[in-house]
């Protein structure tokens, strides 16, 4: 390979001898081959070295909690630059492990990495700017980090979840911390690939603050009824690419956030996302928000299907944690059975049925520059929610060749929709319900 690699950029260097001066290329020529030499010896190093998670004394049996053994490979493995470390057939029973740079985490198929039930295991610590417990998995400052190797990672949440529905009811009721599955903070170049993820006691995959993350070719699964169990949650996070995913949950199958409610600021934005050829099932569907004080910026999606979640697409805040949030372009999308194929709205948690205007803060949601184009979505129950506050009206919605049959229509108020090729069927009342500060302009 290397002998391959050196003709091949001495033919090249030889094609293009006429466009520079002989010494420079012979000096050009010898640094790149240099520089090739030097990546194809380090490389493979890296790549070969595997810490096997038994060799340090980790059992697969789903009793042995082998959190120190797990986190034993990884340092070890880390010490030396980087590799492997792996997790073979058996079911390894864990509390919190942390990942460090260049390590890869290779969870083989008949693996998995089981979650602990005892609450004691999982300590306190900060996580998005407030108290939390510690991510089953997570790295913090770290750099090319990978999770693969198509098992499974169980973050085992059920006790959690029945607690949540144990309290839920009272009058005083505070929803308890729940420790998120896997977790990167201020990370950077993450890849997780053909994996099974699942059953976390609350978020189950969170990049926060990071930097180019690739989530593609798995599944990220939780029961319909388990509480705050979002798929993935980029959080002030840029160019997060999600391809080919499976995601059916108990919340948000995608929620892009930035900020809490009640920021003081400065929030990082979350930027440059991009979700292509994925199946949402159960769950509350493609989400913005709610929490997104940073704003949110250029979020593409393409060939996404939506089967029984509660909503498709699904952009909301609220003026407690709202932001600069627009330039969205999603299109090729496909709804069965969801509950409401566009719900955008400025209010969060609850929508009055009548307001007045408020005086504009660093938290009053900005909608604006969102086209919505090739979607079709059959057995809705409401068509559409287009909802913006009286200050902060939304502004730039466009609706192109979209085609949605629902019981009922969709309700607009302080927002302008222009509409090309839509296309709305109802079976009770009006196809749209245009309430103040609303129009739908046909183009």
């Amino acid at each position: 390979m290397h002998k391959q690699l050196m003709r091949k950029m001495e033919h090249w260097m030889a094609q293009h001898m006429k466009f520079f001066n002989a010494r420079i290329v012979s000096r050009i020529l010898q640094g790149a081959i240099s520089f090739a030499a030097l990546v194809l010896c380090i490389a493979p190093a890296h790549a070969a070295r595997v810490c096997n998670v038994t060799d340090y004394g980790a059992k697969g049996d789903g009793v042995t909690k082998n959190t120190r053994a797990i986190q034993n490979a990884i340092d070890a493995c880390a010490a030396k630059g980087g590799g492997t470390v792996r997790l073979a057939a058996g079911r390894f029973l864990t509390g919190p492990i942390v990942l460090k740079s260049h390590i890869t985490l290779e969870v083989d198929s008949g693996a998995t990495l089981l979650g602990s039930q005892d609450k004691s295991d999982y300590p306190k610590v900060e996580e998005l700017r407030e108290p939390a417990l510690q991510a089953l998995v997570s790295a913090a400052n770290a750099e090319h980090i990978a999770i693969r190797g198509g098992g499974t990672i169980d973050g085992n949440g059920k006790p959690w979840w029945d607690a949540v529905y144990a309290h839920r009811a009272g009058a005083n009721f505070i929803p308890a911390m729940r420790p998120r599955l896997v977790f990167f903070d201020r990370c950077k170049h993450i890849l997780i690939e053909d994996m099974t993820i699942q059953n976390s006691a609350s978020w189950q995959v969170v990049p926060y603050d990071s930097d180019d993350v690739v989530i593609r070719n798995g599944r990220i699964l939780a029961p319909a009824r388990s509480p705050n169990t979002d798929g993935i949650d980029p959080f002030s996070s840029s160019h997060v690419r999600i391809s080919h995913m499976t995601i059916d949950v108990g919340d948000d199958n995608v929620a892009i956030k930035s900020g809490q409610p009640g920021s003081p600021g400065p929030d990082s934005p979350s930027t440059d996302i991009t979700m292509t050829d994925c199946t949402f099932l159960h769950g509350h569907g493609m989400s913005m928000g709610s929490e997104i004080a940073g704003g949110v910026e250029r979020v593409r999606a393409r060939r996404i299907h939506f089967e029984h979640t509660g909503n498709g697409v699904r952009i909301k805040s609220g003026r407690d944690r709202g932001g600069d949030i627009g330039n969205f372009d999603f299109r090729d999308l496909t709804m069965d059975g969801v509950g409401t194929p566009i719900q955008i709205t400025e209010y969060y948690p609850r929508i009055p049925k009548h307001d007045t205007a408020q005086p504009v803060t660093r938290l009053t949601p900005r909608f604006h520059d969102i086209r919505i184009s090739h979607l079709k979505a059959t057995g809705a129950k409401e068509a559409g929610i287009v909802l913006g506050l009286p200050e902060s009206p939304i502004a730039s919605l466009t609706l192109d060749h979209v085609e949605i049959a629902a019981q009922k229509g969709m309700i607009v108020r302080n927002a302008t929709v222009t509409a090309h090729d839509l296309n709305v069927t109802v079976k009770t009342g009006e196809p749209f319900t245009l309430l103040e500060n609303a129009r739908v302009v046909r183009k």
